[in-house]
């Protein structure tokens, strides 16, 4: 009787994700998804985290790629939270910026 629960609970989660996913899916196609949009001014960025099918969902999933951009020595950082359809999730002015000057190549001057 328990492996009979435990095999519905498993099957009853199972689409629930499917079902999530879908509507996620549907929610990107017509720009209806939340994303999360964090800009940069160093690097001059614009990165997108997401989708989402909540604001709240985005709000709590923020803290954590404001803390990576910050551990990564990112300034300058505002975010905002809407629905957007983003064709590139990491959009930089100027790649260069990104790279480390110091760090010469190995092969070539």
């Amino acid at each position: 009787m328990k492996a009979i629960v435990l095999n519905f609970s498993l099957a009853l989660g199972l689409v629930y994700w499917i079902m999530k996913e879908i509507l996620l899916n549907i929610s990107r196609a017509l720009g209806l998804a939340y994303w999360v949009k964090i800009d940069t001014e160093q690097p001059c960025c614009t990165y997108y985290f997401g989708p989402f099918l909540k604001a709240q969902e985005a709000e709590t999933a923020k803290i954590g790629y404001l803390e990576d951009l910050k551990q990564e020595g990112a300034l300058g950082i505002t975010v905002s939270i809407d629905h957007f359809k983003p064709q590139e999730l990491t959009i930089c002015d100027d790649l260069a910026e990104m790279l480390d000057s110091s760090v010469v190549p190995m092969f070539g001057s």
